[in-house]
């Protein structure tokens, strides 16, 4: 991403002990084909880093990525539908995200999915739009 002058996560900006804890505690999920590791998401049901002390309930996206040889097919899609499937499921009825304000291409990814800015988080070093889809509770 950094070589094509996209920055969302800048190297250093994960470090693996993080990513760690979060997959020991089940936050992240991964799409496998042909044993292979194509696409993954982090699902979260509170996000107080980004989106402060709102307890609107809520199913929060953070780390979709896709294989780069697996783009354009779908995969992003359908993990974002996966995950708005498992918050209607849980019976919450917003899907919420960021993307930093750097990345207009993923902004538009995401508008294009459905999601609509509803307001900015700033950083010491970055800012992030954030975004919401309403997408029912399940019945």
């Amino acid at each position: 991403m950094a070589a094509r002058g996209i920055v969302q996560w800048p190297p250093g900006s994960l470090p693996r002990e993080r990513i760690a804890a979060q997959v020991d505690a089940g936050q992240w999920h991964v799409l496998v084909d042909d044993l292979r590791v194509v696409g993954t998401v982090r699902l979260l049901w509170a996000d107080p880093d980004f989106w402060g002390d709102d307890d609107t309930p809520a199913v929060y996206v953070h780390g979709l990525m896709v294989d780069r040889a697996a783009t354009g097919r779908g995969i992003g899609t359908a993990l974002l539908d996966w995950a708005a499937a498992q918050g209607r499921a849980a019976g919450v009825g917003l899907f919420r995200l960021d993307c930093r304000t750097t990345n207009p291409a993923l902004r538009a990814y995401y508008e294009g999915y459905g999601f609509q800015a509803v307001g900015q988080r700033d950083f010491a070093d970055f800012s992030c739009t954030l975004l919401e889809l309403r997408v029912g509770a399940a019945s």
